[in-house]
Order: structure tokens, then sequence, then C-alpha cells
């Protein structure tokens, strides 16, 4: 899985803008769809045959997008204005390489030196409005010879292994979800099953939404990144997840108060079965099943994230074991929602 997630992370897909990585997903699941659907969203709607039919509906749910940009505007000596596509902390950014609209085009995020800001400037991180990228234009017009208003904005970031098993890559909220799914996807099922790989979730989940409406699932799942709070300035109380403790179980968050029944027989096999989990211990944040488990007449959901280190940022931080817990519960949900 580690392959999958190395190149599902290196592709770029901006809400909005995820034909590039929904391009790769749809090539590696063609193999093994029985049916496979790219709907008016963008999302890809796989279906695939397990050994038993299902009574009603179960499907899993990753999405493609990560969080980025959009040029909104051009200053007059040719940098570019942004506006954020997902919730990105503007204190992450100064410096960081960037890639502009469909040509890739090189830029940095920029702020006007240390040598001139007022002692005030230098007290509070700058809005978001007060950044620029540079793309090496000296005027407006050659900036807009390059790029246009609208076009995405994504992060510059190669994916490295280091340490005891961990790699940094961006968005690796949620491609990983997007690997667990192609992986499971590979494998012989014990019951049929849907995998949307989604669109839009870091801004309204939207795409979610559409697809739940078609297959109107009976059960849900979504695979996704969590905050991993095991910093050295989080007191213990307050880490939601922490890394090296396996896959995260959802409680409730703002969107999505997850299906008790169902979260007490998935916990209980998993520790039969081995599998590493946690609670993931916070309310904050929504996933795409604030949008799945309202279709047709309601749908039971239950929510697997792996913990993520700096997410929402440049250099994600995953541990590859956690992420190995991550692909077993998913592959446990398929099992356990088929037999009852």
């Amino acid at each position: 899985m580690k392959e999958l997630l190395r190149d599902l992370c290196l592709l770029d897909g901006v809400p909005g803008y995820e034909d590039e990585v929904a391009n790769y997903i749809a090539e590696k699941a063609k193999p093994y769809a029985d049916e496979l659907i790219r709907d008016e969203l963008g999302n890809v709607i796989v279906f695939k045959k397990g050994e038993k039919r299902r009574p009603a509906p179960a499907l899993l749910c990753a999405h493609m997008d990560e969080v980025g940009f959009l040029v909104c505007d051009f200053t007059a000596d040719g940098m570019l204005m942004i506006d954020s596509a997902g919730g990105i902390d503007p204190r992450v950014l100064i410096g960081r390489r960037m890639k502009v609209g469909p040509n890739k085009i090189r830029g940095i995020i920029s702020l006007k030196a240390i040598h001139l800001t007022t002692p005030e400037e230098r007290k509070a991180a700058p809005p978001l409005e007060r950044l620029y990228i540079d793309i090496g234009a000296l005027s407006k017009e050659e900036a807009q010879g390059l790029v246009q208003v609208g076009d995405p904005v994504t992060f510059e970031s190669d994916f490295i292994e280091f340490g005891d098993q961990c790699v940094k890559a961006k968005a690796i909220d949620d491609r990983l979800g997007c690997a667990v799914l192609l992986t499971l996807l590979s494998e012989p099922l014990p019951y049929d099953t849907w995998f949307v790989f989604s669109t839009n979730e870091e801004v309204n989940g939207f795409g979610a939404r559409v697809a739940a409406n078609r297959i109107r699932p009976a059960y849900c799942v979504t695979v996704e990144g969590t905050t991993a709070a095991d910093m050295p300035d989080v007191p213990k109380h307050l880490r939601s997840t922490a890394q090296r403790a396996g896959a995260a179980v959802s409680i409730m968050d703002k969107g999505t108060i997850y299906d008790i029944a169902l979260r007490d027989k998935m916990t209980a096999a998993a520790t039969r079965e081995g599998i590493r989990w946690q609670y993931r211990a916070s309310l904050n944040g929504a996933t795409d099943a604030s949008k799945l488990h309202l279709a047709g007449e309601g749908c039971r959901a239950f929510g697997i994230a792996n913990p993520t280190r700096y997410i929402h940022c440049a250099c994600n931080v995953a541990y590859l074991p956690d992420c190995e817990e991550v692909l077993k519960l998913a592959r446990l949900f398929i099992k356990e929602t088929g037999e009852n």
C-alpha cells in the first residue's frame, strides 16, 4: 500500500480540480470493478461483487481532494493573490513552494522581509490576505500570461520516508483513505460493496452527498486522515489521537454522531481480531459522513481515521503501521456489515 500512497500523494487535487487524482484511481480500479461510474460532480464510484449478496448496500468512502488555494487576483508587479480552498493555517505557509494552474507553474508563498516589518507585525501571524505567490513575473500582464484567476494552487512537496516507519508528504489526508480503498478493491470480497472516491470534501462534502443519494446505503464508513495531537505542547487530555496507537475510531464530530451500535460492534470485532485501535477523542472537524448518513431514509455511519501529524499543510506525517491498522479495520467493516 505504501507505493499506492506515494503515487497518490504526488498527484494534485484541490477541491473542484480532482481530475488528476480521479483519472489515476479510475485506471487502478477498472480491472477489479463490476461497475465504475464517473458522476457529474467528479466522484469515482465503484461497485464490486463479493462472494455473497447483501440485503442492503454498504459503502466505503475516501475523498480525493486536498486543501489548497485558488488564484483570486494579481498585483501590479506580478504577484498572485490567493484564497484558501479548505482549512489552512497561514502560519505554515511562508516560504512554501507551490504549483499553480494546469501547467504547474512554480512559485513561492512570500511575505515582506523581517527587516521591513514593524514590531507589531512581528507579534502575530500574517493573515492570508497579506501573503502572495511569487512566480517570477515582473508585471501583472506577465503573470496573466502564465496563470489565470481561478487556477488551483497546491503545495509542492516530496514523498519522503524517515525515522522509524514514518512518511512525510502533502495530502495524506485523504490519499491514505484512497490507497486503502484501492487495496481492498484488489482483494476478493466476502460481500458486494460500493467504494466512493469523493470530491469537494474539504469545502462542503457535496460529492459524497450526491454519491450517497445514488447508492442509498444502509451502512457507510469514511476512511480519513485526522489530527494526531501527540505533540509536546498539547496536554494529554486534549490529544484527540496519537500516532503508534493504531486506527482511530470516531465517536462524534461537528457533522455526525456515529452509530453507537455499529461502533460497538466494530470495536469489539477489532479487539477480537487483534487490530490496534483508539478512540478519536475530539468533536472538532467533520467528514463526508456528515452527508453520507443523511442519504435516503438514513444510514448507519462508522468512522475510521489515520492519526496524521501536521494535517492540512505541506508536510503531513503518517506512521505506516497505523496505516496498516486502518486497512485492517476497513476490511473488517466489509465483513461485519455483511453478517448483520
